[in-house]
């Protein structure tokens, strides 16, 4: 991998993180665009790197709310927060429960052809059209429908969604905000809840990856310190503005034009 890849793919991790349109498919789909073949510790090493990188952008995207979450957590005081912190940490179990004991299944999905990606990109894209045209913004102004906050029972079946996300092409962010709205949860709050709920996941992943790549786990090899510096700083740029993008977009309510690329990325990944 040279630079110009690492560039091309941290732009690809930054944009698609947040945008809903899936940043393992499109990883994937860039790889195979670029020819890279990227296998064992390289492909580890990399991924650690690039999803480090958008964790550390929403921090610093949404600092002012992150903080008095952390306080109140690790105080245990028994505020809105605390028990916010606490739903977030419900949603993250469905995922983990998935991480744990079916990572070797779900493993063989990626690599395997860009079929499975534009299957996965379809089922987004539908995912995105039901729920706008569920919550259409138009017909919730008309209605006088605001939504409610996040609920128990929400955050457990957001986080379910989030578990089933772990396919490359299936959306994470499109997947649990278009449940969110499906549920009649607040944009603001949704999209908010969706980003602080993959911080978790991403650095028990991060930590495992980092083990194995401790332990000499796959092939031997590394990327290179400036591909990865590189590819680091590519993505938590990009990460940055995408955040901040994709919380005014899901407000306004305009998932659909997503759902649209999806449709026509999906399409071209199965002719692929």
């Amino acid at each position: 991998m040279d630079v110009i890849d690492a560039l091309i793919l941290g732009i690809v991790q930054g944009l698609a993180e947040y945008l809903p349109i899936s940043s393992s498919g499109h990883l994937e789909i860039f790889r195979e665009i670029l020819g890279l073949n990227l296998e064992g510790s390289e492909a580890l090493e990399f991924d650690v790197v690039l999803h480090v990188a958008t964790v550390l952008s929403t921090i610093v995207v949404l600092w002012r709310e992150f903080v008095p979450l952390c306080k109140s957590f690790f105080t245990i005081a028994r505020d809105d927060n605390f028990f916010y912190v606490c739903k977030i940490l419900l949603s993250c179990i469905p995922v983990a429960i998935v991480g744990l004991c079916f990572k070797d299944f779900v493993e063989q999905f990626f690599g395997s052809g860009l079929g499975i990606v534009g299957i996965c990109l379809l089922v987004t894209a539908a995912l995105l059209a039901f729920a706008y045209y569920f919550r259409n913004p138009a017909r919730e102004a008309k209605e006088g429908v605001k939504g409610h906050d996040i609920t128990w029972l929400d955050a457990f079946i957001i986080g379910c969604s989030q578990a089933v996300a772990v396919l490359p092409g299936l959306s994470r962010s499109g997947t649990t905000i278009a449940t969110g709205l499906l549920l009649g949860d607040k944009r603001d709050k949704i999209a908010q809840f969706s980003f602080f709920m993959v911080i978790i996941p991403i650095l028990g992943e991060a930590l495992l990856g980092l083990k194995d790549i401790l332990q000499g786990e796959g092939v031997s090899g590394t990327v290179g310190t400036l591909p990865l510096v590189v590819g680091f700083f590519a993505s938590f740029i990009v990460g940055c503005m995408a955040c901040k993008w994709m919380i005014s977009i899901v407000k306004k309510g305009k998932l659909i034009w997503f759902a649209l690329y999806c449709v026509a990325m999906g399409v071209l990944c199965i002719l692929w």
